[in-house]
């Protein structure tokens, strides 16, 4: 048995590898590997240094009794650094658990590449990389950030699934402080430069943010209950409760009056999915639109929506990137998909193109189209322009579509299509009520969703308080769904 240096990690605060482990297993059901390993460089003094389990524990055991494969980086041993021993055991590691199929979990605390090893420590970060790619869309990853990750420290995780971080322990950056001022003369901490609030503010690198380690390991084994553990996996529908009556009214109310007001479109998701089921992912990051996982009738789905609340719902860079990749998740794991639509169109103006928003609202369209599990598409509000159709319309495959009566579709609202048709008019005071006229008319003719249903773009206009029913109903009849229309090809090039 390893002698971990329990006291050093302490001292800063963190838990040990070991203890990190422990802590996201079932109780002894973790299993060491490759604890025997050590590495081979002899250059700077490194023949004489004797580095236990080259500085990464590696092992198999069982989250909520289901199997997981996970290692955690010791950064009490070399500064838990990767060297080409070290980067050959995780991704071993990953390589059996695609074989085994189940879930890789990677407690990531490491100064990057070990540099007496020189190219020898990049090829374990190739091997590892490479492995990563092998598993993704075969058996979900998921990394916990646990101290300082620096280099190529930071995109073995980058490549996996999910990312969970803790304050003020996880940082992540390409270059440490000290190389940012050496080359770019600025002085910023490590906490400014890549901590948790960043990455999950920020950058979006974190999908979560957790105020502790202990807090931080009751949410992953929150989130392996709701995805499945290998492609392939059947979930078993988990008992579930539902308060109809008190949700039913509630979701009668939630739409202001105002069509212009905000409100929270999490509020519309809680009222039709099982009680407190909703786990939302990446809520700190691009909070225009709202991603995550909930249970319908103990079943696990994909929510996606819009959400007036932030920014009126509108589709930008950073909320584009997040629903395009939550959807190819759900994809990859036939997860279906239920998406709330109160968009108002993609965001305009100078920033937004030279960010690129042609090519991330691009990746929105494109996994939509791309996907094939069930995919039902609920209209709230607003569905304006392109933004109508990425939101997962019937034109990009979407299996049914249903509007409440308040729903508008359109090219654009009433306003701004006025300001086109009829832009000498709305200058002149003279006109207003013609204006008026001509804006109710658009409205009654153009905008309302008896227009699409009548063209068979959607499949129903609901009354809000019908919708868990017609949610429970599609989702049941689509069950097994089999879609497999693409053309012969290898795969088709996302517009990354």
């Amino acid at each position: 048995m390893a002698n971990y240096n329990l006291e050093k990690q302490h001292a800063k605060g963190k838990l040990h590898a070991i203890e990190r482990i422990n802590a996201l297993c079932d109780k002894d059901s973790f299993y060491e590997i490759y604890e025997g390993a050590r590495h081979t460089c002899t250059s700077f003094g490194m023949d004489k240094k004797d580095i236990p389990y080259d500085g990464v524990i590696t092992g198999f055991g069982k989250i909520n009794g289901k199997k997981v494969a996970i290692y955690a980086q010791d950064f009490t041993v070399q500064g838990g650094s990767l060297g080409k021993v070290h980067g050959q055991k995780i991704a071993e590691l990953i390589s059996k658990a695609i074989e085994s199929r189940c879930p890789v979990i990677g407690i990531n605390d490491s100064g990057g590449a070990r540099i007496q090893e020189g190219v020898d420590a990049l090829c374990g970060y190739g091997d590892l990389f490479y492995q990563n790619v092998r598993a993704s869309g075969a058996v979900p990853q998921i990394s916990i950030i646990a101290g300082p990750c620096a280099g190529g420290a930071v995109y073995s995780p980058g490549i996996t699934d999910f990312i969970f971080a803790v304050d003020k322990i996880s940082q992540m950056f390409i270059t440490g402080p000290k190389v940012v001022k050496s080359v770019m003369f600025m002085d910023i901490s490590a906490e400014d430069l890549g901590g948790a609030s960043i990455h999950s503010q920020k950058s979006g690198v974190a999908h979560f943010r957790c105020q502790s380690e202990n807090d931080c390991y009751e949410k992953v084994r929150k989130l392996l209950d709701y995805i499945p553990h290998y492609y392939g996996e059947e979930i078993l529908s988990q008992k579930f409760k539902f308060d109809e009556r008190k949700k039913e009214k509630h979701i009668a109310e939630i739409l202001p009056e105002r069509s212009t007001q905000g409100y929270d479109m999490k509020e519309v998701i809680n009222c039709v999915t099982d009680d407190d089921s909703f786990f939302e992912i990446m809520p700190e990051f691009a909070q225009n639109a709202v991603v995550g996982f909930a249970k319908v009738e103990g079943k696990s789905v994909g929510i996606i929506g819009n959400n007036p609340a932030g920014l009126g719902g509108i589709l930008d860079c950073d909320s584009s990137d997040k629903i395009a990749r939550f959807v190819r998740y759900c994809d990859s794991y036939n997860i279906p998909l239920l998406t709330f639509v109160d968009v108002p169109g993609f965001i305009p103006g100078p920033q937004e193109e030279q960010k690129g928003i042609i090519r991330h609202g691009a990746k929105v369209i494109y996994a939509y189209a791309e996907a094939t599990v069930p995919k039902v598409t609920i209209i709230t509000r607003k569905a304006y322009g392109g933004a109508y159709i990425a939101m997962c319309s019937k034109h990009l495959g979407a299996d049914f579509v249903y509007a409440w009566p308040k729903a508008e579709i359109a090219v654009m609202g009433a306003e701004g299509a006025l300001g086109i048709l009829y832009a000498k008019e709305m200058q002149d005071p003279s006109k207003a009520e013609f204006v008026a006229q001509k804006s109710q008319e658009y409205k009654e003719t153009i905008m309302t969703p008896a227009v699409a249903a009548q063209r068979d773009y959607i499949s129903a206009i609901i009354n809000p308080e019908e919708t868990r029913k017609r949610i429970v109903a599609s989702l049941d009849f689509l069950c097994g769904k089999n879609q497999m229309n693409a053309p012969a090809k290898k795969h088709g090039n996302i517009p990354l």
